[in-house]
């Protein structure tokens, strides 16, 4: 089985190399292609503007200058042989729950593997504390991504669609278990914005991610995690609300 790994927090994330041992528990015909820097909160973007550049760092192994979009692309035109037969993204840096996955450059890289007809899961590490960048427990991921993984290796992935991970942010010996479970939603009404000044005295803004409330329905991927559980939440890329489509159709068909 060929693998490809990728990510949103850069080539030389910790959260990657705990991927790639996740992976090798599978095969050893591993292919990393990732953003030569951190593109957290890139979404589904993609380079237009500037030319992408690729640069190896080993055998099986490569860096884009680039968005996650940009790499996995990089990879299925460029790099790769042939295509593979899975896409893991991540482990990223952070929670990818609820309506943030819209945002986020792991899932994102997932989708693009998942528009190519490639099976795609994106994973990814809550932590709790501030401050904790630079130094997250990833023990809960480790301890269970292949757990997570290996059931989804056969089984049915509808068209155009991938499945999100979330793993708690508790030590791997108290993860609950894992539950499948519907996208939750977030409360951005009281989201902040941070404004400062620069050295040179200029204003700058900074969005806040922290301190927004999040109002979870039941059974959905904010519960699970708060709860102590690994979730697992399958998520489709056809966004059309069938319920307004006869509504807006009779509406102009007059």
């Amino acid at each position: 089985m060929r693998i490809l790994l990728t990510n949103d927090d850069g080539i030389f994330a910790p959260g990657l190399e705990v991927l790639e041992r996740i992976a090798r528990q599978f095969s050893d015909d591993i292919w990393i292609v990732a953003p030569s820097e951190e593109q957290s909160g890139a979404g589904h973007s993609l380079t237009l503007s500037s030319p992408v550049r690729l640069r190896q760092h080993g055998e099986r192994r490569f860096s884009v200058s680039g968005t996650p979009t940009d790499s996995v692309m990089m990879a299925l035109r460029t790099v790769m042989p042939a295509p593979p037969d899975l896409l893991l993204s991540g482990v990223n840096r952070g929670a990818n729950l609820g309506d943030d996955v819209t945002y986020s450059g792991t899932v994102s890289a997932a989708i693009e593997g998942t528009l190519a007809g490639i099976r795609s899961i994106a994973l990814s590490q809550v932590y709790a504390r501030e401050g904790m960048a630079d130094s997250v427990p990833f023990g809960a991921a480790e301890a269970w991504g292949a757990k997570v993984i290996a059931p989804l290796l056969d089984a049915p992935f509808a068209p155009r669609t991938l499945v999100n991970v979330n793993f708690p942010a508790v030590d791997a010996g108290a993860v609950k278990g894992i539950k499948a479970v519907r996208q939750g939603f977030h409360d951005y009404a009281r989201g902040s914005v941070v404004e400062g000044t620069d050295p040179r005295g200029y204003r700058y803004f900074w969005f806040g991610l922290h301190g927004i409330e999040h109002t979870p329905g039941h059974q959905t991927d904010l519960e699970a995690i708060q709860d102590g559980y690994v979730s697992v939440t399958p998520l489709q890329l056809d966004l059309t609300h069938e319920a307004s489509l006869g509504d807006l159709a009779g509406r102009f068909a007059r």
